[in-house]
């Protein structure tokens, strides 16, 4: 009895898989509404996903908002962890209801030509991310170390670890799963330890997080907000959410089972991005009260009294402290101690691993997914992280931490132009009812999508716009007047996509687009009472 309006036949409903070799049993004959005993069945998939809320790129967002805006700043915090939220719900629905993650959905549903530049711009944010976690690994060893791990062997080092506990998978998923959610537990742990430590002012947390005001605020801050929904919201991370789903023992002829999932994920997922939400408000609330308004002469002189090695990172002038991952280590032990810095990077350690480990996983189901390739979990690694190592390495044997850490900006920009690639497929697939059927969006999801993925692109778009004016340079400014116009072409072909599924149906010109079951599937029948 074949899946309704699946699109694909059933002969093809095994789905190549990277790790679900079992299936997590949900429990049955539960009559309550709510029932715990599912939801922990449940939990999983959210948590992973959630990881990415917490990378090394997630953490220097947040350090750089507290300290140029203070605590202004996390009401945009809030709100792009929200729209996060929604736009998770989508990815995981498409699995739960399809039983095909979004990269498999692109494969069946684009040509040949568009699903392999796809298939591109996807493995460069995952590239993008991976070098970032690279980064912030280098960094953590750097500083647990105190500086006798070179940043060079802190990036080889990040090799040989991710391999390692890439073999985790082996003992189960859920033991898998156990380990991540141990790796955010240690994150919780590091920053809500410096969240305590500096003791920030309880009701300006919460002002600053639900009054949507930013008072005295200019274009650093206004850069900075948008560099916060950039890091936030991630292109391969509704790939990977869309995959994990899977691991659920479903019945997805059942229609109650079906639904009841998608109830017990989307609370899954939001309870994992609180937890991601709060330890994020951890570290832009230590840097808003402990940093905000310091100059580079109040923190050398600090830095001095407490005889730290680090004086020379910042000059003795009364400009505004400019810091990153590795600098607000450093500033955390010279104002609170050695431990400060030692447990700080401990949690910039823990979100480094996590990420790498999930971005693997993303780029394997991404690959699997476009190319209907199958790599193993050791090829697909040694591929990401070899591209994602070289340029960071050349950076960290022949520059400073300085520049290390200034690759962010740059990567941060890749991943924000990559957004579109995400987003608009996976509302054009949980907008068509040829594939959702009955768990197809509704006209207020689809409105309110519409114009959610409106506003994060363009937000995203202005980042990368601030990024290339400053870049001061004629050639670049030729060479990407080029390039957008390719890259604006391609995301009008998406788009065309997307606004048929939505019912701009005038837009169809041959039909092929509203009804993929005429590619894909003969009949179409009902769900099974």
């Amino acid at each position: 009895y074949r899946f309704p309006y699946s699109p694909f036949r059933e002969e093809s409903s095994e789905q190549i898989s990277t790790y679900f070799d079992e299936k997590i049993p949900v429990p049955e004959n539960v009559t309550q509404v709510f029932s715990f005993r599912k939801l922990w069945a449940f939990t999983g998939p959210g948590f992973l996903m959630s990881i990415a809320y917490l990378d090394p790129g997630n953490i220097e967002s947040d350090l750089q908002s507290g300290a140029k805006a203070g605590f202004k700043l996390l009401w945009v915090l809030l709100g792009a962890t929200i729209i996060g939220l929604l736009l998770q719900r989508l990815a995981a629905r498409l699995g739960v209801v399809t039983g095909m993650h979004l990269a498999e959905v692109c494969n069946r549903q684009y040509p040949t030509v568009p699903r392999i530049i796809l298939w591109l711009m996807v493995e460069f944010a995952i590239i993008g991310s991976d070098m970032q976690e690279v980064i912030g690994c280098a960094i953590a060893f750097n500083l647990l170390s105190v500086g006798r791990i070179p940043l060079w062997a802190g990036v080889l080092i990040t090799i040989i670890d991710t391999f390692v506990f890439l073999f985790l998978d082996k003992y189960g998923l859920r033991k898998l799963e156990a380990f991540f959610g141990f790796l955010i537990t240690i994150m919780a742990l590091s920053f809500g330890y410096e969240y305590v430590q500096v003791a920030p002012d309880q009701a300006e947390v919460l002002k600053g997080m639900f009054v949507p005001y930013c008072k005295g605020c200019g274009p650093v801050q206004l850069e900075q907000a948008v560099g916060i929904v950039g890091a936030v919201i991630m292109p391969h991370n509704i790939y990977l959410h869309s995959a994990l789903v899977k691991s659920r023992d479903i019945d997805r002829h059942n229609k109650k089972e079906v639904k009841e999932a998608n109830k017990y994920f989307f609370i899954e997922s939001s309870v994992a991005l609180f937890v991601s939400f709060l330890i994020n408000v951890f570290v832009v609330a230590v840097f808003a009260e402990a940093f905000y308004g310091k100059t580079n002469m109040e923190v050398n002189q600090q830095c001095n009294k407490t005889g730290s090695a680090h004086t020379d990172l910042f000059p003795l002038n009364n400009e505004t402290l400019q810091v990153d991952i590795y600098k607000g280590g450093v500033v955390l032990g010279c104002f609170f101690g050695p431990a400060a810095l030692y447990i700080w990077a401990i949690g910039i350690l823990a979100a480094g691993q996590s990420s790498t480990m999930t971005g693997t996983y993303s780029g394997q189901f991404v690959m699997e997914g476009f190319l209907n390739l199958r790599w193993s979990r050791f090829a697909r690694v040694l591929l990401t992280r070899s591209i994602a190592i070289f340029p960071t390495l050349l950076v960290a044997v022949f520059q400073d931490v300085q520049h290390l850490t200034g690759m962010n900006d740059f990567l941060n920009v890749l991943q924000s132009m990559q957004l579109p690639f995400a987003l608009i497929p996976i509302l054009t697939f949980t907008s068509l009812a040829s594939i959702m059927n009955d768990f197809a969006n509704g006209l207020m999801w689809k409105i309110g999508g519409g114009v959610t993925i409106l506003l994060v692109c363009a937000i995203n778009m202005y980042f990368v716009v601030v990024y290339v004016t400053a870049l001061n340079s004629t050639l670049l400014y030729v060479l990407s007047a080029f390039l957008s116009i390719a890259y604006l072409c391609f995301i009008g072909y998406l788009v065309w996509h997307c606004l048929i599924a939505l019912g701009v149906s005038c837009l169809d010109v041959g039909g092929r687009v509203r009804n993929p079951s005429a590619i894909f599937i003969e009949e179409q029948p009902e769900f099974d009472s």
